[in-house]
């Protein structure tokens, strides 16, 4: 086992092999513009650009490819998802539900829109972060145009039931948008069967390259116009003009092709490892709870709370595996995790916790070792706290009490 060890996979997933095997010729001798159409190395770069198209489009089960807008990653689909519906459809409406839950991208895009006069409305989620559907039913108006909901939380796993927000989405002929980024790969996507109008889509994490992603566009029952944020060539339909990154579109087409295959078998093996690592922590270590959906969660995720450590304190004590106390879009802001605090955690806990991304290419030997070098460095750290120590001794003064009264009685 090689160190360190890297257990980070929801802010970045290492590129496959097979993926990296695909791209290099685009990186090489097949260099064309995908855009050229007046000879033979334009026509062989549109060609694999088609055939990715495909590959993208048969994971999320779009009914053609050409409902497959390729665009810099997640962040970009969020955006030209968001703020294009809202232009398009701004004499019908401007008003958005989305959650308080959201990444960054969806939850920024939104106040942005609300500064330019948008009503935006945020749901609030259970101490598991789940959604009340009442709530939104509630909040559907004549007025608005979008729902934009995630999948997967990025930091917490939970998953959305997306098949019965659809439904109400359609039967009040509002938009369903999806920032699907951490589910895509990791578990099964059907936008026709979940009535998703738009899906965002980001490569690098699946084990796709950076710097790609993807905007799925439905393209009938109903057709959705986009206003484009980008103008320039017309690429992509005219919804996203700009050369195409031809390596980084194959190289996300053929990890949507592995994760067609293997995904029912790598989601199984994410959580026998997940229930590893927080069967190992809970045997051994007091003061912790799990955060999100105890059964509703991305199969590689776990995040917990280590009560009386700091968990900046110890991310830095565990420089020999690679975690992180939230989304790597805000790791460099102080303020606590808004979807911690979304759950009504208290900022100590909030503080506390550590996401665990388990990825593709982890096993189990890894597992047991950060197990260990976890409960090695909570013990170490909370032997420095005094309110630990408190706490402990409050703990066992209530034992000795409760024990008293058990021989009494």
């Amino acid at each position: 086992m090689k160190t360190p060890v890297y257990l980070d996979n929801h802010a970045s997933t290492p590129l496959d092999p097979r993926a990296l095997e695909a791209m290099l010729p685009y990186l090489t001798d097949k260099f064309g513009n995908a855009a050229s159409r007046n000879h033979c190395f334009g026509w062989e770069a549109e060609a694999a650009v088609d055939e990715a198209r495909e590959q993208v489009a048969r994971l999320i089960h779009a009914a053609s490819p050409k409902e497959i807008v390729f665009t810099s990653g997640a962040t970009e689909s969020d955006n030209l998802a968001i703020k294009g519906v809202v232009e398009s459809y701004k004499e019908k409406g401007n008003h958005i539900v989305t959650c308080v839950t959201e990444h960054r991208a969806v939850l920024d895009t939104c106040k942005a829109l609300a500064r330019s006069g948008c009503a935006v409305t945020y749901l609030r989620v259970n101490r598991y972060g789940s959604l009340d559907l009442d709530r939104l039913r509630e909040a559907i108006t004549k007025q608005t145009v979008l729902i934009t909901l995630m999948a997967a939380n990025n930091e917490i796993g939970t998953i959305h039931p997306l098949k019965e927000i659809g439904r109400e989405t359609k039967a009040r002929g509002v938009l369903f948008h999806c920032d699907a980024a951490q589910a895509v790969g990791k578990i099964p996507i059907d936008v026709e069967e979940m009535g998703i109008d738009l899906l965002s889509i980001s490569a690098h994490k699946m084990y796709g390259p950076k710097g790609i992603g993807a905007l799925y566009v439905r393209a009938k029952n109903p057709k959705v116009r986009l206003s484009p944020m980008i103008d320039g060539g017309g690429h992509e339909r005219g919804l996203r003009s700009g050369t195409l990154n031809v390596p980084g579109i194959v190289g996300f087409g053929k990890a949507c092709e592995i994760a067609c295959r293997e995904m029912s078998g790598e989601a199984q093996r994410m959580a026998e490892l997940r229930e590893r690592l927080k069967d190992g922590l809970l045997s051994r270590l007091d003061e912790v709870s799990v955060n999100g959906h105890p059964t509703e969660r991305l199969p590689g995720n776990l995040n917990i709370s280590f009560a009386y450590v700091e968990g900046e304190s110890l991310l830095m004590a565990l420089k020999d595996i690679a975690l992180s106390s939230g989304s790597a879009c805000t790791s460099a802001s102080l303020e606590p995790s808004h979807v911690l605090r979304a759950l009504g955690m208290e900022d100590n806990l909030v503080h506390s916790s550590i996401r665990f991304g388990l990825g593709r290419f982890n096993g189990a030997e890894e597992i047991d070792y950060v197990v260990d070098r976890l409960v090695q460095e909570i013990t170490r750290l909370r032997s420095l706290s005094p309110l630990y120590e408190a706490r402990r001794r409050e703990g066992r003064q209530g034992a000795e009490r409760a024990l008293k009264a058990e021989h009494i009685s």
